[in-house]
């Protein structure tokens, strides 16, 4: 996908989760028939395991390990693979994607559902955790472009944002806004700096002392 592209997809699905978001909040006087549906779905027919995966989701997602532990984990390792640029990349991108959804939370300032399981931050929609995911995965597969990188990432959003319904703190359209808005962020960056952020840092040749003049 060209640089172009990627902006325009970027745009495309921002506005998409603004719209979602306006759409619900203001257009209904309560949660949209789906989500109603789907919570009491997941209500009836969760099991213990589910919610234990859940519950470690909701650690690995949230908090200070989704807002500074797994970025800064995911930078290390970049500056590690000498990819400074990606890591770069990485940190506007997860700053982003962060403060975005912070926006659109206290914009639209959405409740949650009433039987939550674990407690959470003001503003149910969009969800922080399906964003925080989906940021992830992007910015990997557009750094790394493998098959298994965007399957693994696929299954990584989709597996948070299940988990955030599980324990009934979002509603389901709350986490397709929240990986909207993961996605369009670093599409929209990656308009921009994609090329150069792909560039591996190069290594400084060492200097080769002159030979000592014979004779």
């Amino acid at each position: 996908m060209r640089s172009r592209a990627m902006l325009w997809w970027g745009i495309g699905m921002l506005a998409a989760a603004a719209a979602l978001g306006a759409v619900i909040v203001f257009g209904y006087t309560e949660p949209p028939g789906f989500d109603r549906w789907w919570n009491s779905e997941v209500v009836e027919n969760r099991a213990e395991w589910m919610l234990d995966g859940a519950l470690v989701l909701d650690h690995i997602g949230g908090g200070w390990v989704a807002i500074l532990g797994v970025p800064l984990l995911v930078i290390v390792a970049l500056l590690l693979a000498r990819r400074w640029r990606g890591a770069l990349f990485a940190a506007m991108a997860f700053l982003a994607s962060a403060g975005t959804v912070q926006l659109l939370k206290h914009l639209f300032g959405r409740a949650r559902p009433d039987d939550m399981i674990v407690a959470s931050d003001f503003g149910s929609f969009p969800s922080g955790h399906a964003a925080n995911a989906a940021t992830i995965a992007l910015v990997l597969y557009l750094l790394f472009p493998r098959v298994w990188v965007a399957v693994a990432g696929a299954v990584w959003v989709v597996a948070m944002a299940l988990s955030r319904t599980l324990l009934s703190v979002h509603w389901a359209t709350d986490t397709v806004g929240g990986a909207l808005v993961g996605a369009g962020v670093v599409l929209v960056i990656a308009g921009f700096v994609l090329p150069w952020a792909r560039t591996m840092s190069e290594r400084i040749p060492r200097r080769i002392a002159p030979a000592a003049p014979v004779g």
